[in-house]
């Protein structure tokens, strides 16, 4: 049999975490150093793995039925290689340094079992939820694989100059930043939309480090959980400013 399918073979390398090509991702694993994936995230493996829940905290139980964010994650081990993928979208491998990274968590795909996960608070000049209330600070040392809808824009911050963000657009950012979250309107019309022009929320980002945009606005919100009414939608119900909140991350 002869096809040109055949020169989609399989990647040869050494490292863990592999693009197999620009929306498939492969995973070598030993036998001692397992991964976390998004579930339902595997299409094919090699070898003998071992596919199993993970365990949730009731912290995390807790943070993710208050605010909507956390990750579905299952635990791969074993030996062999795992190739994970999700709707076809583009996947982009970072390394978490001592900085972290904040993400929203409907992109990440899988991440390093080394990692820590915490649910925080977005800042908001008129304590509005929805899109980018709150998203998932990922610390320690280790890899994140991350999914975006087509091929994203890696913009820099600097003390020099601040980047502003569609909330519907922004993939993950540097912990490090000073992140304030607005409406893009003057205050007497908060309660709608920037007049006909279709613009919303934004996120605007301050100091030193990097921030990560996918060319797709999803409207509304991946999983957004806004309550009803106008209290809950502009932050005056369990998911606004006005929510069970302490020291801006969720217990």
């Amino acid at each position: 049999m002869q096809s040109p399918l055949f020169s989609h073979t399989e990647q040869q390398t050494q490292d863990r975490y592999a693009i197999q090509n620009p929306q498939l991702l492969r995973v070598s694993l030993t036998g001692h150093d397992d991964v976390l994936a998004r579930k339902g995230a595997m299409v094919a493996y090699q070898g003998l793995m071992d596919f199993d829940g993970e365990y949730q905290s009731r912290s995390q139980r807790n943070a993710r039925a208050r605010t909507g964010e956390g990750l579905d994650l299952m635990r791969v081990s074993g030996q062999g290689t795992v190739y994970l993928a999700n709707l076809a979208q583009y996947i982009h491998v970072v390394d978490v340094g001592r900085e972290g990274m904040t993400v929203d968590s409907s992109y990440v795909l899988a991440l390093d079992s080394s990692l820590h996960t915490e649910v925080i608070a977005v800042d908001s000049q008129y304590g509005i939820s929805g899109s980018g209330k709150y998203q998932l600070n990922i610390s320690g040392t280790g890899k994140v694989a991350l999914m975006t809808s087509g091929q994203p824009l890696m913009m820099q911050v600097t003390p020099e100059k601040y980047v502003n963000v569609d909330a519907d657009a922004i993939v993950a950012w540097s912990s490090s930043l000073r992140v304030q979250m607005q409406a893009q309107t003057h205050s007497s019309g908060v309660f709608r939309r920037r007049g006909n022009t279709g613009e919303g929320w934004e996120l605007s980002f301050l100091g030193q480090g990097f921030a990560l945009v996918q060319p797709s606005e999803v409207m509304p919100p991946q999983n957004a959980q806004i309550g009803q009414g106008a209290r809950a939608q502009f932050g005056m119900g369990q998911h606004g400013s006005h929510g069970q909140n302490q020291n801006n991350a969720w217990n």
